[in-house]
């Protein structure tokens, strides 16, 4: 059943293009998301494989969200409201909340390094033990020193730790920060970049033939210039 679920995230090649769409439980009515079922169906003609979304956007767009994986998310943050939210706090939604709206995922967040290390990785390994049990995979996203960390934590060394300790402690998949030397790790997330764009439909079908068809930055430039 694991596998399964995998199948509906990850194409046969092992690749996949997913779009976060999480980012109101952060930032409310953001620019570009305003209106998610209009913004969801953009990146799903683009070829998107999969979108992140919280449980209010999977429940409320599950027609729009249908035909791609859906990977849940679990934990919630302090909003922007007022001062920049430093991240993860607790798990607010578990595996049953997952299986009842059709979820492929959890996404759980972990920020080693920053002053949330021991309660994340706790809230990772727990979400992990009990959707496991489900054969419900979990998505790691390891943030080294937390939402705001600077660049310094941001480094290879940093995020390789950060990406292990993910996979010490039993995530199916990682989600982690871009940074140079980077370049063995296929970056399938790309968020703002994508919904955030002037055609989040053409942005995301240059990012799937990066991905998918191997093209180049300059073919992939030439589909977003349309």
């Amino acid at each position: 059943m694991t596998t399964r679920r995998l199948n509906r995230i990850f194409r046969p090649d092992g690749r996949v293009v997913i779009v976060a769409l999480d980012h109101g439980l952060l930032d409310g009515p953001c620019a570009g998301f305003e209106r998610p079922g209009d913004t969801i169906a953009k990146v799903v003609e683009g070829g998107a494989d999969a979108i992140l979304t919280s449980f209010g956007i999977a429940t409320r767009f599950a027609r729009e969200l249908s035909g791609v994986g859906l990977i849940l998310r679990s934990d919630g943050a302090s909003t922007n409201l007022g001062t920049p939210s430093s991240g993860s706090t607790t798990s607010f939604f578990g595996v049953e909340d997952a299986l009842r709206v059709g979820a492929d995922a959890l996404v759980v967040s972990a920020l080693p390094g920053s002053d949330k290390e021991d309660s994340t990785l706790e809230n990772l390994s727990r979400t992990i033990g009990q959707a496991h049990r489900w054969e419900m995979p979990v998505l790691a996203e390891m943030v080294p020193g937390g939402f705001n960390s600077p660049p310094e934590m941001r480094g290879a060394d940093s995020v390789a730790l950060a990406a292990r300790l993910g996979a010490e402690l039993g995530a199916d998949f990682i989600k982690a920060p871009y940074c140079s030397g980077y370049e063995t790790v296929t970056s399938g997330t790309f968020g703002r970049n994508v919904f955030q764009s002037a055609n989040p439909t053409a942005m995301t079908a240059a990012i799937a033939a990066i991905v998918h068809s191997d093209a180049s930055v300059e073919q992939a430039l030439a589909l977003l210039d349309g």
